[in-house]
């Protein structure tokens, strides 16, 4: 399969969905997602503009997003059970799925960046267990 550059809306959507088709069914990762995420075709289209809004400049507003939020609400709803291993499969996934199917200057950016939100989510998310500890 001939890789693609990542230009356009398509091509963010295009690996977001093979990227999460590939995390609904790892054996890690699978059931957190699965149980959190009730409306898959709704979070895709949540996803792709995330990534549109990182990977090209493009899309809704970075008003709109606030995944450190969303990510301690997981923890919580998953009983604080999120570890490092976690990212670091997620972050496998998510480059698997860009070398497969992508190259090129924005293909790395998005490497690149996630390695950087899952190290800053993480420690996010231990911050607000650290804080919750404290109110309990």
């Amino acid at each position: 399969m001939k890789r693609l550059e990542i230009q356009s809306r398509e091509e963010v959507d295009f690996l977001v969905r093979r990227f999460y088709e590939k995390v609904r069914e790892h054996e890690s990762l699978g059931h957190i997602f699965n149980e959190v995420v009730k409306d898959w075709d709704h979070h895709l289209v949540h996803l792709s503009d995330f990534w549109e809004m990182i990977l090209l400049q493009t899309g809704p507003g970075k008003g709109k997003f606030n995944p450190t939020k969303v990510h301690q609400e997981v923890d919580k709803k998953v009983n604080h059970s999120i570890s490092q291993a976690h990212f670091g499969n997620w972050l496998e996934l998510w480059f698997q799925t860009i070398d497969t199917f992508f190259m090129g200057e924005t293909a790395e950016f998005a490497k690149e960046h996630a390695r950087r939100m899952a190290h800053m989510l993480f420690l996010r998310i231990w911050e607000m267990r650290d804080q919750d500890s404290k109110i309990s």
